[in-house]
């Protein structure tokens, strides 16, 4: 049976900082999902379960035979697809072996069972929609999405008992999701994915969220997580409202007890005139001052302490709420006039496409550009920005305008997250600019971090500023399959954002829960633009 045991795991940054913290593991056959915050740490205890790092402390153990699928898919461009799948020296051995060969070496290479290994590749490559990806053809010549279907095949076909999933959804289109949600749904060993795809953690069998370098497990699929966290964040509300009642309690309570004892305060200083007026023996009168006295430090200390027990109990129940940053900028420059032509394509032809594209896009319109894997969405958004050229057509752009690529890194770790946003806005006033950033939840101190000590979620905040706060403001932001390794929270932000952007807006998603939260005014399916071969 196919197992995964991690005991005590432990991880440091290369600077020192713990990014796992003793993680006990104990995973069995079935399908099991991980997702937490950017940065939080689940691609290194993905790599660390497939053997790819070493912990820094504690141990993994694996019991069967492990294919890993990381996030950047990375072989030789120039490789063929047949390569990539890891089946060349087979095929090539079957050639020879077909022609005549009789070298032990060859039959060696084909092993047991590797004589039917190009039927398995094909029907492999088939059931994960590659039926038009032939071997020989050569790798760099496919699509990012293709390429990660072209590596999960890659994986499949080796048979693996336990199979480690970083994010393998992303760059995928609707159809080449639902292939890759059947073959995980057919999967019959151990299942490990990262993903932040609501439609795929909703087939898995068990959810484990990571935060602050702890693992905690929750049953069943991303609906069900989803109200457990909200059960849990509701308690933590109620914990910290009933935390507050009681510091409010207390300090009522001193308050009153301070005021009885003033009251005994005062017969004390009577009791104390009429033991000096000789109306009470002195040492009666001494005896009841001490007294009153004793009772009064005591009962103060004992009111003080219960005030201040309330105020650390509130203070924990505080620091167990989640942390959830909310967004209140607002962008002026970026406002379209309705009736503004904001971009022209006549007949545009992006390069090794077979696209004929007339679009006009006036004022603040919102548009999906959807379209199978390979269609040409990425060039076409190229070809907008003047990035690239058409191989026909012309692209007219009437106003600034701001690209944001899919894997979005616009920072210098080397400058301040003001000082980067300052350098994609020259022309900006700096006490501006603060007070933008500010409201992108960089305050104070916190603009004057370098980019490089950044968290994963204030990365992403960071580079976020610099393309909506850029000089000229982007009037025409385009977006290429933006939410690509964002985590809830960040696809939230995102939302946020683009409400308060007045422009217009072009973005390329297959993640629909996201579309569907923009307010998007159309969409532009690119397969109904293709010419016929």
């Amino acid at each position: 049976m196919p197992s995964i045991y991690a005991t005590a795991l432990t991880f440091d940054l290369p600077d020192g900082a713990r990014l796992l913290d003793g993680i006990d593991l104990a995973l069995g056959p079935g399908r099991h999902g991980l997702l937490g915050h950017n940065g939080a740490g689940k691609s290194t205890l993905l790599k660390l379960l497939a053997g790819q790092l070493r912990p820094t402390g504690g141990s993994v153990t694996v019991h069967g035979t492990v294919g890993y699928l990381p996030q950047a898919v990375a072989a030789d461009p120039t490789q063929p697809v047949a390569g990539w799948l890891g089946i060349e020296p087979q095929l090539a051995a079957l050639a020879a072996i077909e022609q005549g060969s009789v070298d032990p070496a060859d039959f060696e290479t084909v092993g047991s069972d590797g004589w039917d290994v190009a039927q398995r590749a094909r029907a492999t490559l088939d059931r994960l929609g590659l039926q038009t990806i032939e071997l020989d053809r050569p790798a760099g010549s496919l699509s990012g999405g293709e390429a990660v279907l072209l590596a999960l095949s890659a994986r499949l076909l080796a048979r693996p008992s336990v199979l480690l999933l970083d994010e393998p959804t992303n760059n995928l289109d609707t159809q080449a999701r639902a292939r890759l949600y059947e073959a995980v749904d057919q999967f019959a060993g151990l299942l490990v994915v990262v993903s932040h795809d609501r439609a795929l953690l909703d087939r898995l069998d068990q959810i484990g969220e990571l935060s602050q370098g702890h693992l905690c497990w929750y049953g069943g699929g991303f609906a069900a997580y989803r109200e457990a966290k909200a059960a849990e964040q509701a308690a933590a509300q109620q914990a910290v409202t009933t935390a507050g009642a009681q510091v409010r309690r207390q300090r009522r309570d001193l308050a009153q007890a301070e005021t009885k004892q003033a009251r005994r305060d005062r017969s004390g200083r009577a009791l104390a005139g009429r033991g000096a007026a000789g109306s009470m023996p002195k040492g009666a009168s001494n005896w009841h001052q001490n007294r009153a006295e004793l009772t009064a430090g005591r009962s103060r200390g004992l009111h003080q302490a219960r005030l201040e027990a309330a105020k650390e109990e509130l203070a924990r129940a505080q620091a167990a709420l989640p942390e959830h940053t909310k967004l209140a900028i607002d962008l002026p420059g970026t406002a379209v006039p309705a009736g503004r032509t904001v971009l022209e394509l006549t007949g545009v032809r992006p390069a090794h496409t077979d696209l004929n594209l007339d679009l006009i896009i006036r004022g603040p319109e919102r548009l999906a550009i959807t379209g199978p894997n390979g269609i040409g969405k990425t060039s076409l958004l190229r070809v907008i920005v003047g990035q690239t050229e058409p191989t026909a057509g012309q692209a007219a752009l009437r106003v600034p305008a701001r690209l944001a690529p899919q894997s979005l890194d616009l920072l210098d770790d080397t400058l301040s997250v003001l000082d980067n946003v300052l350098a994609a806005a020259p022309r900006a006033a700096p006490a501006q600019v603060r007070s933008q950033v500010a409201k992108l939840g960089f305050r104070g101190r916190a603009a004057e971090q370098l980019a490089g000590t950044l968290s994963g979620g204030e990365r992403w905040r960071a580079n976020l500023a610099m393309l909506l706060l850029a000089c000229p403001a982007p009037q025409l932001l385009l977006l290429d399959e933006p939410t690509n390794n964002l985590d809830l929270e960040a696809v939230d932000l995102l939302v946020q954002a683009l409400a308060a952007f007045r422009g217009a807006l072009l973005v390329v998603s297959h993640d629909e829960p996201f579309l569907a939260e923009l307010d998007l005014t159309g969409r532009l399916d690119l397969a109904r633009h293709q010419e016929p071969a």
